[in-house]
């Protein structure tokens, strides 16, 4: 067609090579214009830019419907279309009709190699995406870029050998799974089914549903604000709360034998929790989520359900705060224990609690005490008896930005000279210090293992010292723990009841022997021997406790 227009056949179609060809105007009946390249080109984008009418061969056709469906309600592109696509379907929206071509809009970053290189199918330096499904599954890949920085116009550093992606696995998926293999494990050995439910009695139950009402809104509210990374974020604290504090200090409801109402209302409480989390975080684990809740609602859908409804839970918001008070006391404690190298079942005497709304926690003193494994908790109402909080800032950042007035800040630092000013800034020798350029670390008082929670506001003490008393019970809750392994691990059925044979040194026998009752009742153990002259009935395994070897020997009792 060229040629025959033209009267020449090119040998490139590009530029300069098409700039000479000229043709007479066929539309003019003069025949005196003659048509020419033009020389400014319009950028391409611009077509892209022109979608929300051309697509649909506006104004010319379909009037009626492109006044319905312009602007659009969503649109989603990589951050470099903030200059393309984005920019070109505003400037077109803007002049033709004086309005933004969409309501709303997500702008992700880009997916990088460990080394900031932009993945690419040269290079091949990212993990083998089938290898990836069959190593952690889709739901594992899915969460890590979702609740990454990516979908907030942030970049994502994958390894090529995927193994963050691993993280979800064990941080977000296996705690859902083992909550939810808890239920169906026990539910199915009593034959008990739960049911939905929006309040309770119990205070752990009502607990829980408080937890799973701020579950729901706060992902809602991440939803509707377009911010999937923080709806993502709400989970992880949920399942702190679900494993660690209700499911865990539930065992005990679970485990009787009695099927009472407090029983049943555990198990309602519990299918409440799985079945609205599952219908929460669907578009985020869509196959675990679809798998549980399949399994708990007889065959339905996770994907064909509504959206829960976070106000049709009865929440008790001071039950909520307080409890979520006593677990940050506990997570400090624990903290204590960590740096000490005190193991969890080693009691201690005394933790002290210094906050100033402490009297919340007088109702749940009892519950702290057995969370964090100590006999007696004190309450007081000043922090600062126990410690300070001291202001470190950072001379990297600070120092070029302030130059020799630095040398008075530090100095004022140092001496704890300073004071906040609203926003996370604080003003110290002078000089104002964003929040980025410090951190705060509390400094307990000489002599004292305590440390900060709530934000700073309260201090918590730990008396770290034990004594043979302390140890003994240590000892005993250590046994404890290996017969429950030993039991496991001879695949014997958790309502089991057992006979118990030990070869052990003095320290630990003794240990045994003088908290036996408290063995027996957390073991099912209806008998219990210590032998030195053979070697221990039953399914036998070894191991050590209180520093001497231990030979263990568990079977069923007939």
């Amino acid at each position: 067609l060229v040629e025959r227009d033209f009267g020449v056949r090119p040998t490139d179609l590009h530029r300069p090579h098409v700039d000479a060809l000229t043709r007479p105007n066929p539309d003019d009946p003069s025949g005196k214009s003659t048509m020419r390249r033009v020389e400014d080109v319009l950028d391409c984008w611009f077509e892209s830019g022109s979608m929300p009418f051309c697509q649909v061969h506006y104004p010319f056709e379909n009037k009626a419907w492109f006044d319905t469906h312009f602007p659009g309600d969503f649109i989603v592109e990589y951050v470099g279309q903030t200059r393309g696509w984005f920019y070109t379907l505003m400037v077109m929206a803007t002049a033709l009709f004086d309005k933004a071509p969409f309501r709303s809009a997500i702008a992700h970053g880009i997916v990088l190699d460990e080394n900031k290189q932009k993945l690419s199918k040269r290079l091949k330096n990212y993990p083998d995406p089938v290898a990836v499904f069959n190593t952690y599954g889709a739901d594992a890949l899915r969460w890590y870029m979702v609740s990454s920085p990516l979908l907030s116009g942030g970049d994502l550093a994958m390894p090529k050998d995927g193994r963050a992606i691993g993280d979800a696995v064990r941080q977000v998926l296996l705690p859902l799974w083992n909550a939810y293999s808890f239920f169906t494990l026990y539910a199915n050995i009593d034959g008990i089914r739960g049911k939905l439910v929006a309040r309770a009695e119990a205070e752990l139950d009502r607990y829980i549903l408080g937890k799973t009402a701020e579950l729901v809104r706060a992902v809602e509210a991440a939803m509707d604000g377009l911010d999937p990374a923080a709806a993502c974020n709400a989970l992880p604290p949920f399942i702190e709360a679900l494993n660690n504090w209700y499911i865990r200090r539930s065992r005990e409801r679970f485990w009787k034998a009695e099927k009472d109402a407090d029983k049943q209302a555990a198990y309602d409480t519990l299918y409440t929790v799985l079945v609205t989390m599952t219908r929460a975080m669907a578009p985020f684990l869509p196959y675990l989520t679809e798998h549980i809740h399949r399994a708990l609602c007889d065959g339905d859908s996770v994907h064909l359900q509504d959206w829960p409804d976070a106000a049709a839970f009865a929440v008790d918001q001071a039950l909520v705060e307080r409890m979520d008070l006593a677990r940050a006391v506990c997570s400090a404690a624990a903290s204590i224990r960590t740096a000490k190298n005190l193991r969890n079942r080693l009691p201690l005497r005394t933790l002290t609690v210094a906050h100033p709304k402490h009297a919340m926690l007088g109702a749940l003193r009892d519950v702290i005490a057995e969370e964090a494994n100590v006999k007696e908790v004190v309450f007081a109402d000043d922090p600062s008896a126990f410690g300070a909080e001291v202001l470190v800032v950072n001379p990297r950042i600070v120092g070029k930005r302030l130059g020799p007035a630095m040398k008075d800040v530090l100095a004022a630092a140092k001496a704890g000279v300073w004071m906040p000013v609203g926003g996370g800034a604080v003003e110290v020798g002078g000089q104002v210090i964003q929040r980025e350029e410090y951190e705060l670390r509390f400094r307990a008082t000489e002599g004292l293992d305590a440390v900060s929670f709530d934000n700073s506001a309260g201090v918590v003490v730990l008396d770290t010292a034990v004594d043979a008393a302390l140890e003994a019970e240590g000892i005993a809750r250590d046994f404890i723990r290996l017969v429950q392994v030993a039991c496991k691990e001879a695949g014997f059925n958790v309502a089991d009841r057992i006979h118990i044979e030990v070869k052990a040194g003095p320290a630990a026998t003794a240990a045994i022997a003088a908290h036996l009752d408290t063995v027996k009742a957390e073991t099912l153990a209806v008998a219990y021997a210590a032998v030195d002259d053979k070697a221990p009935a039953g399914t036998v395994s070894e191991a050590t406790l209180a520093d001497e070897p231990i030979t263990l020997g568990v079977r069923v009792a007939g």
